[in-house]
């Protein structure tokens, strides 16, 4: 999701103006998302690497946070959404950690789309975890390592989207994308609708997937 920042400064407004677009733009596709059957959409909400970002932007992107879930876990709930989160949510302050956990636990017994969050989330720091935890176990295989990831509840990754025109992965599913479809889009985070989303799954599907075969 990204193109947030410069989006707010196209229109000369602070970085927190984007970010609050996005949000909106966030519950515009997650709706849509479930609309169009998707079994579940990730969305990379803050990275590991985001830390490094001005204290004041981290605040108010954590203020967001801790404001979507308040006023939109009750929609979630009533639409049979299931939230995950993937990533090191529990070094998050403590009110955030407390938010999240009751979230998940109240849409636990939902079967319709998962809507995973990426927070506090590196996939290099993910996969270092995960061979770890597999050698606790065993001999380390690419079924091991898989088992320990962050998104082991998640179905296999199909698509992957990037907003801004931006054409690079960022940390982001890196084992995950291995025979993932991409696609890659101008248009900035604020601005992507669900037709754009449509459009990217009208490609995916005309795609033809050999996964390393003829």
């Amino acid at each position: 999701m990204d193109g947030n920042g410069r989006w707010a400064k196209k229109r000369m407004m602070p970085r927190a103006f984007g970010h609050k677009r996005g949000v909106d733009t966030v519950r515009e596709i997650a709706r849509a998302a479930r609309e169009m059957g998707l079994e579940a959409l990730t969305l990379y909400a803050f990275s590991s690497e985001n830390w490094k970002r001005p204290a004041d932007e981290i605040s108010d992107l954590m203020g967001m946070l801790r404001s979507f879930i308040r006023s939109d876990l009750e929609e979630f709930v009533a639409n049979n959404v299931r939230l995950r989160i993937i990533g090191d949510y529990q070094a998050l302050a403590p009110d955030i950690v407390e938010l999240i956990d009751d979230a998940i636990a109240r849409t636990a017994a939902n079967d319709g789309t998962t809507l995973a969050i990426a927070l506090n989330y590196g996939s290099q720091q993910e996969i270092a975890r995960a061979a770890a935890r597999a050698a606790e176990k065993g001999p380390i295989t690419p079924e091991a390592i898989e088992a320990e990831l962050d998104t082991a509840c998640l179905p296999p990754l199909d698509l992957l989207i990037r907003t801004s025109g931006e054409i690079r992965l960022s940390n982001f599913l890196l084992w995950q994308a291995a025979y993932a479809e991409m696609w890659f889009t101008d248009v900035l985070w604020p601005d992507f609708k669900p037709a754009h989303l449509a459009e990217a799954l009208a490609q995916f599907t005309s795609r033809e997937r050999r996964f390393g075969g003829r």
